[in-house]
């Protein structure tokens, strides 16, 4: 399979996020990818443990306010930018890029002091994609 060539930069969509077209940026150095996420709790809802969140920021262009809700999630301990190791919840959601559809698993966390509201880490990315750091939103040549 030919792998599609990508910029440091893309435009995605989580549909199951309410999310169409945001920006994230691709962190190559970053093994698992993240998306901001607020009010992130577990609550039981006709019986079953479910993950209740908001993703991206209020004033983000992509802030749908509505509440995202998965039944399906877990624990992940991963290492944040500072090297310290934390405790995040991990999702199972589609992604779009550059024409593309597939499941990745992405997890939850607080990235409101950070430049991009999403991070695209090394797990998705390979076998899929090239990455010209020199670019941005190169995937647009893809989409249908």
């Amino acid at each position: 399979m030919d792998k599609k060539i990508i910029g440091r930069k893309e435009r995605i969509s989580l549909p199951e996020l309410g999310l169409k077209l945001v920006w994230a940026k691709v962190d190559t150095g970053a093994y698992t990818s993240s998306v901001h996420a607020e009010n992130i709790r577990e609550e039981v809802r006709n019986g079953k443990k479910v993950l209740v969140f908001e993703a991206l920021l209020p004033g983000h262009k992509g802030f749908t306010g509505k509440q995202v809700l998965f039944e399906k999630y877990k624990e992940k301990k991963v290492k944040n930018s500072f090297g310290q190791a934390e405790v995040r919840y991990l999702i199972e959601t589609t992604m779009e890029l550059a024409g593309e559809n597939f499941m990745a698993e992405i997890t939850l966390t607080d990235r409101s002091s950070m430049k991009n509201a999403i991070l695209l880490g090394r797990k998705i990315l390979r076998n899929r994609f090239l990455v010209d750091v020199s670019t941005i939103n190169q995937a647009k040549a893809y989409r249908k």
